[in-house]
């Protein structure tokens, strides 16, 4: 791939290289992310003016827009000063006002001279029962009212440009569009009706009615599956990157695995047993493994987890599992204890803690293979970290780990399988979006014993029959977490912090039963205060959103979240995840401040509906889009300026596997599409993509 192809330098170049785009435009335009032609053609109109030509402005819907041919009567220049300077004239049928502010009148005499004819198009609005057009937006002589389209495109604009000089940009650009190979898979583009790329580009500039600007019409909805393409295939490159990468058929035995099935008190669900097969199934293979487990809370991941590790042991390896914090590092380690125990391997912690002599010691030891499973936090990346034979890494994501860094980690282990675990349920289209270069598997069904919580909807005005209830429940040897939204009081805000929450709750439990955790305090405050809950000491839990991340207390039967209309869905469905883990019965209680906004309302309201987080996930991606879900800016999910994930997921799919197929058919892209599938890389500014190929 010696660099970008001659066909798209026109698009590449300097924007004031349009026709009427100065340095001044150029400048300002650059605050829409429009720097080149190229991105002048991909900034779609996001809207509609119907200009229409009317013989009246009598029985066109007002207010609104109308295009009409009038004959100019009398000025009514402004008597005080910044007052309107008016202009009488007269349609076919009935008369109107032209209303101007900080008008100059020598120049509306010249535009407008009383009884000449001018198309004027503009909102018309009534005012005291005049129609008024204020500012008309054109107005023309009669030769020249054809520049006015009868539907005319609105584009997105920026301070400074106006809609004018957005459309001349964005017709100068459409004169560079090149007719470029089809990288479309034919059948596909046939079964779908779209259109070559150029043309599909010209109509999605030239809409002639609404209809054209739905993401569903055939030349939008071509643009948007181009992106999807590239991107698709940019992942479906570092997939086959490190499939070619040669990996090592790791077989285990089933001894251990075995011994830790008979000392489980449950059988696992078809979906364990379905993920399992999955992994060990890649791990079998000579090809390395690059695979998603994805699972909802409380689906039994760890598990399926351990299950893996235990094949690389088998198979007389290592494996290594990689949490993002020191504190879920430690609770992976107390989850899979009694498993080692029951399975008889040797399992280790390695942690920015380790220093000294114990550092160096376990280091040995990893080296030798006296260690077989170690877990630790991404200490593990560093340079004198080496294992006598790793088979297997695991990387619990709490989001973010992309596709680059799933680079890195295959260079550790030089052929090292590599398994991706989420607690985050993704909506499919994302999925693909931001794992489409890995395999996935998926966990949807909750292993035997776990109770349904029940979640129940509460005025904050009841807050003392929710203190009672607590009270009872104490008594009973119960554990509650109390989530507050807040850590200091905000004068703006009326959050109620947690600092207050726990004095008031202290002083109605009782001293010694209540404890506090928050973001400001010292981490080891913090652990000490988790370490009581865990241990029963304290019965009440108040804290910030710091629980949500992991902590395991299986007698934590209730969840009480304050003004829980403040939070987010994935983090209401993270916070309920933290009972339900044990024998009672659960039961989350969200604590509102009426009125509700229709979004809180909706989002408490599929709490209470709902404990599947797939569909919570896909709630929440319908109110709040694909970019806010996931945290664009550090999710390496890629902005697509056509492309809606929302609204397209399905051919989010369909790029997915025809990516795929293309790279299986022609590797290197070096046949007939493969070769037009390049300039699309290079239209689409892949570089992490073409970087592949070029080494590849």
């Amino acid at each position: 791939m010696s660099g970008r192809p001659e066909i798209l330098f026109p698009l590449f170049a300097g924007l004031d290289t349009l026709a009427g785009v100065g340095p001044k435009t150029a400048q300002t335009l650059a605050a829409l992310d429009i720097t080149r032609p190229r991105d002048l053609i991909f900034t779609l109109p996001h809207s509609g003016v119907d200009r229409t030509r009317r013989a009246t402005v009598q029985g066109a819907e007002i207010p609104g827009v109308v295009t009409v041919e009038v004959t100019v009567g009398q000025h009514r220049p402004n008597t005080r000063k910044g007052g309107p300077y008016r202009v009488v004239v007269e349609d076919a049928a009935t008369s109107f006002q032209l209303v101007f502010f900080r008008s100059q009148g020598d120049y509306l005499k010249r535009a407008l001279p009383t009884g000449a004819r001018r198309v004027v198009s503009g909102k018309v609005e009534l005012f005291d029962g005049v129609a008024q057009m204020v500012h008309p937006d054109h107005v023309l002589p009669l030769d020249d009212a054809g520049e006015i389209p009868a539907f005319e495109p609105v584009y997105p604009l920026t301070a400074g440009i106006t809609q004018r000089t957005m459309a001349k940009a964005a017709q100068a650009a459409l004169t560079r569009v090149p007719d470029l190979a089809e990288w479309i898979d034919p059948v596909q583009k046939a079964q779908a009706g779209w259109p070559d790329w150029a043309s599909a580009v010209r109509a999605a500039h030239a809409p002639a009615r609404a209809h054209d600007l739905s993401p569903a019409h055939p030349a939008r909805e071509r643009l948007a599956y181009d992106e999807l393409m590239a991107h698709q295939l940019t992942l479906a490159l570092a997939r086959s990157k490190l499939r070619r990468a040669k990996g090592r058929a790791t077989v285990g035995t089933g001894t251990l695995q075995a011994r830790v099935l008979d000392a489980l008190p449950y059988a696992l669900t078809g979906a364990q047993t379905r993920a399992i097969a999955e992994i060990a199934g890649d791990m079998a293979s000579q090809m390395r493994m690059n695979r998603l487990l994805q699972g909802d809370v409380g689906a039994g991941k760890t598990l399926v987890a351990f299950k893996a590790l235990l094949i690389a042991v088998e198979a007389g390896g290592q494996g290594v599992m990689m949490a993002p914090t020191e504190i879920l590092a430690r609770q992976h380690l107390q989850g899979l204890r009694p498993l080692a125990a029951s399975a008889g391997v040797v399992l280790e912690i390695l942690t920015g803690r380790d220093k000294g002599a114990e550092r160096r010691a376990k280091l040995a030891a990893l080296r030798r293979g006296d260690i077989q499973i170690l877990v630790g936090t991404h200490a593990v990346f560093q340079k004198d970290v080496e294992f006598a034979d790793l088979r297997l890494a695991i990387v619990d994501e709490q989001h973010r780990f992309g596709v680059r860094q799933r680079l890195e980690l295959g260079r550790k282990g030089a052929q090292a399988d590599v398994l991706v675990m989420t607690a985050t349920p993704i909506p499919r289209s994302l999925a693909l979006a931001q794992y489409g270069d890995m395999d996935v598997s998926v966990l949807d069904e909750k292993p035997p014993g776990r109770k349904p919580i029940k979640t129940a909807l509460v005025n904050m005005g009841r807050i003392d029959e929710v203190v009672d209830h607590l009270r009872h429940a104490i008594a009973e040897g119960r554990q509650a977490y109390w989530v507050c939204p807040l850590v200091e009081e905000s004068e703006v805000v009326d959050l109620s912090s947690a600092e207050e929450r726990y004095q008031r709750l202290r002083a109605g439990f009782g001293e010694g039963v209540v404890g506090l955790v928050h973001g400001q305090m010292p981490p080891e405050d913090k652990d000490a205060a988790m370490a009581g809950f865990q241990r029963g000491e304290t019965s009440v839990l108040v804290s910030t959103t710091v629980i949500e991340v992991g902590v395991d207390v299986p007698n934590a039967s209730i969840m009480v979240i304050e003004r829980a209309e403040s939070f987010g869905l994935a983090q209401l469905h993270q916070l309920r995840g933290r009972v339900g883990r044990g024998e009672a019965a659960s039961t989350c209680l969200l604590m509102y401040q009426a009125p509700l906004s229709e979004g809180g309302a909706k989002r408490l309201e599929t709490m209470r509906d709902t404990e599947d987080g797939f569909r919570i996930a896909e709630v929440d991606l319908e109110m709040r889009g694909a970019g806010d879900l996931i945290g664009t800016a550090q999710s390496g999910l890629p902005k697509f300026r056509v492309a809606d994930l929302e609204a397209q997921a399905a051919l989010m799919a369909v790029a997915q596997s025809d990516a795929r197929k293309l790279l299986h058919d022609d590797p290197d892209l070096e046949g007939e599409r493969g070769q037009a599938a390049r300039v699309l890389l290079w239209l689409m500014e892949q570089d992490q993509a073409i970087r592949l190929l070029s080494v590849g």
